[in-house]
């Protein structure tokens, strides 16, 4: 139960009307701070990590790591690779054990983004437990050095979704719905949650095939998100917080004990504000006691 990939939970998710947290970590502590909320909230999790701290961190190590919590924690858990441009990293991620990859192809051409999608949704589904997530439209802002402007920012066609998700058999999809990476300028940004309704009404009207993914979480409103969660959401990332949260917890720890030199007490505070971070969202997307 303890180690799944995340078809196996957003699809539970879909049918249930909340959102399973998605949260990108890029430390060890950061990911021990996100499964002891989950813990806590009795929640279905997503860790999540991009191209960059994977490699930093290795792939070899942070599943090593994500096992050894995961098959002790009481709650389904799924290790994510986010945002992959590449196709044979996301296929090697696959072969050392992430339970879930995501191909970004978002910024090709509609067919080349089916082709590099449709290569590893194959690999993986032969050689491997991993689900696969594709993308189509453009998220603005920046993630993993990733960087998209507003004016290159595309939504997704509802019509062209149908195409892609038959096409390349991606399991979970991100249309492009007007979210951003990172923290958004206005209190209001120009979301179109009728367009996420109506992908997710073409896709999943009979039952739930291909659960939607919402990028760019973090500065929604609860409002926004309660909207989203009604028009299809159900993996939901949040990862600008938990840098934010990161730094700003280690900032203020090192300022306030500035003659303490104790690392360990540094990791402490900041596992204690990333965990009230991803409770708080936790309870937001409905996912509370749903593990």
């Amino acid at each position: 139960m303890s180690i799944v990939n995340a078809l196996e939970i957003t699809r539970e998710a879909a049918k249930g009307g909340y959102a399973v947290g998605a949260f990108n970590i890029t430390s060890i502590n950061q990911m021990q701070g996100v499964i002891e909320a989950a813990i806590e909230k009795k929640a279905p999790l997503i860790i999540q990590a991009s191209v960059t701290p994977s490699k930093f961190l290795t792939p070899e190590v942070l599943v090593a790591v994500y096992r050894t919590l995961a098959s002790q924690a009481p709650i389904p858990i799924c290790l994510h690779l986010d945002h992959c441009t590449e196709v044979d990293y996301c296929k090697h991620l696959a072969d050392v054990g992430y339970t879930n990859i995501m191909i970004d192809a978002s910024k090709q051409g509609f067919e080349e983004n089916i082709r590099q999608t449709k290569e590893v949704v194959d690999y993986c589904h032969a050689n491997s437990e991993a689900s696969v997530e594709g993308e189509l439209g453009t998220v603005s802002g920046v993630e993993d050095q990733i960087r998209v402007s507003e004016d290159e920012a595309a939504l997704c066609n509802p019509e062209e979704a149908v195409l892609f998700v038959e096409r390349t058999g991606v399991d979970i999809f991100a249309p492009g719905i007007g979210t951003a990476h990172g923290v958004y300028k206005t209190k209001n940004p120009k979301v179109d949650f009728e367009r996420m309704a109506r992908i997710n009404q073409m896709l999943n009207a009979d039952r739930v095939n291909t659960p939607l993914v919402v990028h760019g979480g973090t500065g929604l409103s609860d409002e926004y998100v309660r909207r989203l969660l009604e028009a299809g959401g159900a993996k939901f990332n949040v990862s600008t917080e938990l840098k934010y949260t990161l730094i700003d917890s280690t900032y203020k720890y090192i300022s306030e004990k500035r003659d303490e030199y104790n690392p360990g007490k540094v990791d402490v505070a900041v596992r204690d504000a990333i965990r009230t971070v991803v409770a708080r969202w936790i309870d937001t997307l409905g996912s509370t006691g749903k593990a």
